[in-house]
């Protein structure tokens, strides 16, 4: 049987209702636009009058007739005054149009993929902060992790940036192994690659873990706004330091929170051993260091084991007593360093005596900066000289009444040959470049708060003054402005730096009846 045709209606008018559905949903949309306004004001008299009823609901049936009358004279005293009912209207359009408007939605909560992410953590959580005797466990498998975790916040990809755990007391919280394996846990579960900071409160049984943004390495050297004693190591985060200098950021100025290393009579670490991997910024940060000691006019005397010419750019600068790089210098350097602690130590010790405060000469720092001092030992014992550690015991222990500073700077590899003085007087400690906890440990002190950042930059480490906790550090960029791979910008800050004069000048030398020399004896050629 042959089909039908479809009515005419129905083959031919598809697009025509096609096109009346735009044509009324432009219509709709355009009539909600113009009476938006009639809207909000509607929604906002319903929530007056909702919240009037539930205002008078709540009032006591005894005050109900004075507040009608205090109402009512309200009324009549609004319609007396001149534009009275016509300010009344126009206000209450207002609070109704304010009462109205529509507010963004808050989450309250997380969503069901963040919910399982933290029912997950929970659940890996559980064998480390339960035991079996607990009546009342706060960790147990199916439990709610509710009570457990809370101030949670989560990234746009739902990985957590921020969470507060809080754990039994009877964990131990004091072990520095317990503690590690928490923190594998979490920064296993939380997303690798990040960095992350976790801050134990061993008394409220708390534990906070965020994400750490990566620190700034675009900060090139330049002069810092420090005082003369003052030396700054790097930069580090906002809330780890009460302290912040104006820094140069490419073509912007900001306040950076700075790591600022104090030394002289008063500092309680007087002296500075840099630790790093191969690479990683140990010559960068004694670069820095050796500019900002020169920039406030004091006097550096350089000595390098690898013999690599990482210093060659501060010869024949002023201030510089000698860059020294083969063992027979160095070691001549360091017996006139010896001799110019112990004269700089005699005329302090006689201006106590005196009662006068330490001349001038005096109080003008000496810094030596020993880059692989183990190297130099060894070469010093293969041509049968003394070790060098055996000539830096003077400095270290009186350098400090001697106004002189002494920085070493080593690699992880070779730390084992510093000898006990070394490791005794140099309070102040840094770490360049990707290294163990048992390394970090072993040189900091201390094991850091922080996870180890997925990828390490030049210049990237951790630092400890002291007795004081362990902060990340970020270098300033200082390379050496003769080598051609470094970024031009960076080259140039280190070239501009070394043309600039020191901001205090030696003053002339004192008579001769003064207890001190003119000056400190010239290095032996």
């Amino acid at each position: 049987m042959a089909r039908r045709p479809l009515p005419r209606i129905l083959r031919s008018g598809s697009a025509s209702i096609t096109r009346s559905r735009e044509i009324a949903r432009t219509a709709a949309d355009s009539a909600t636009d113009v009476l938006h306004p009639l809207f909000t004001v509607s929604r906002g008299l319903r929530r007056l009058a909702a919240a009037g009823r539930a205002r008078w609901a709540a009032t006591p049936k005894e005050r109900r007739g004075p507040t009608l009358f205090l109402a009512a004279a309200g009324v009549l005293v609004v319609a007396l005054l001149p534009y009275g009912p016509l300010l009344a209207l126009i206000s209450l359009m207002a609070a109704a149009a304010w009462k109205g408007r529509e507010r963004p939605v808050e989450r309250t909560g997380p969503d069901e993929a963040e919910t399982a992410r933290l029912r997950a953590l929970y659940e890996a959580l559980v064998p480390y902060f339960s035991v079996p005797d607990d009546p009342s466990p706060l960790f147990s498998h199916g439990g709610e992790w509710s009570g457990a975790f809370s101030d949670f916040a989560f990234d746009a990809d739902g990985r957590p940036t921020r969470l507060r755990i809080a754990y039994p007391a009877y964990f131990p919280d004091g072990d520095p192994a317990s503690r590690a394996r928490i923190e594998h846990v979490l920064h296993a579960k939380c997303g690798r690659g990040r960095e992350y900071l976790f801050d134990w409160d061993e008394e409220g049984n708390r534990l906070v873990m965020c994400v750490l943004p990566a620190l700034p390495v675009s900060v090139a050297a330049q002069r810092f706004v420090t005082v003369p004693g003052e030396t700054v190591l790097g930069f580090t985060d906002a809330d780890a330091v009460q302290r912040t200098v104006p820094v140069r950021d490419g073509e912007a100025t900001r306040d950076a929170p700075a790591v600022v290393w104090r030394t002289g009579p008063r500092a309680t670490e007087p002296h500075l051993l840099v630790v790093g991997q191969p690479g990683a910024g140990v010559s960068t940060l004694l670069r820095s260091i050796a500019l900002q000691a020169l920039l406030h006019g004091g006097d550096v005397l350089v000595l390098e084991g690898c013999g690599s010419g990482e210093y060659a750019c501060l010869s024949g600068r002023d201030g510089v007593l000698g860059v020294e790089c083969g063992p027979v210098g160095a070691l001549n350097a360091l017996e006139w360093a010896v001799r110019a602690t112990e004269r700089r130590l005699a005329v302090a010790h006689e201006a106590r005596q005196a009662g006068r405060p330490a001349p001038t000469e005096l109080r003008r720092p000496l810094w030596i900066l020993l880059d692989r001092l183990g190297v130099l030992g060894d070469l010093a014992a293969a041509e049968g000289r003394p070790d060098p550690q055996e000539l830096l015991q003077v400095p270290l222990r009186h350098g400090r009444a001697a106004y002189v500073t002494v920085v070493v700077g080593e690699q992880f590899d070779t730390v084992d040959v510093l000898g006990a003085s070394v490791r005794a007087h140099t309070r102040a400690h840094v770490t360049l470049g990707a290294a163990t906890p048992e390394q970090l440990t072993d040189v900091l002190g201390a094991p850091p708060h922080t996870t180890p950042p997925p990828q390490v930059p030049p210049g990237r480490g951790y630092v400890r003054l002291g007795t004081g906790p362990v902060l990340r550090l970020q270098v300033p960029a200082t390379p050496d402005p003769y080598d051609d791979e470094a970024p031009e910008p960076h080259r140039r800050a280190v070239l501009d730096l070394l043309a600039v004069h020191p901001t205090e000048p030696p003053e002339p030398a004192p008579p001769r009846d003064s207890p001190l020399p003119a000056g400190e004896p010239a290095l032996p050629a």
